[in-house]
């Protein structure tokens, strides 16, 4: 068997800790929706520790993927599996630069749309959150793949 070669502690650190606000954005994102449309329809929005924790969490995520990169671009991801076929290997790197690229505009969309009040950003917010969660069903996916059926130390680098 040979060694696997794992991320780095900050980098598994930073991928779960991204991965736990962005199920927690998911999961409480109702307050932040009820509030768009009520300042969209001209009514009050009052203060919800779940809306501060929306916008606050999508800052955050922003700033853990800008940290993600940084890293990225210190330290290399580890290579793939040897007997990894090259199609696979390109679609893992084109689906993690997906995956940043996708936090980072839902961030963004989401900044500009609550801080600015711009409805462009709102659609776009809510078209990325539908592709982020395909592109996050995907990626699980492939680690179940790899893990059971190719039997690579996908899963090990990251754990």
């Amino acid at each position: 068997m040979t060694e696997t070669i794992r991320y780095s502690n900050s980098q598994i650190a930073l991928h779960w800790a991204v991965a736990v606000l962005v199920v927690g954005q998911y999961l409480f994102n109702e307050p932040i929706a009820q509030a768009w449309n009520a300042a969209a329809n001209g009514l009050p929005v009052s203060f919800s520790p779940l809306i501060l924790a929306h916008v606050g969490g999508g800052v955050l995520i922003l700033a853990l993927v800008i940290w993600r990169l940084v890293l990225k671009s210190q330290r290399a991801a580890p290579p793939p599996p040897d007997n990894e076929p090259a199609l696979l290997k390109l679609a893992g790197q084109l689906a993690h630069w997906s995956l940043y690229g996708l936090l980072a505009a839902m961030s963004i969309s989401g900044m500009a749309a609550w801080f600015g009040g711009l409805d462009a950003a709102a659609a776009a917010h809510s078209l990325l959150k539908v592709l982020l969660i395909a592109l996050i069903g995907l990626h699980v996916l492939a680690v179940i793949f790899h893990h059971l059926i190719l039997k690579s130390p996908i899963l090990k680098r990251i754990i």
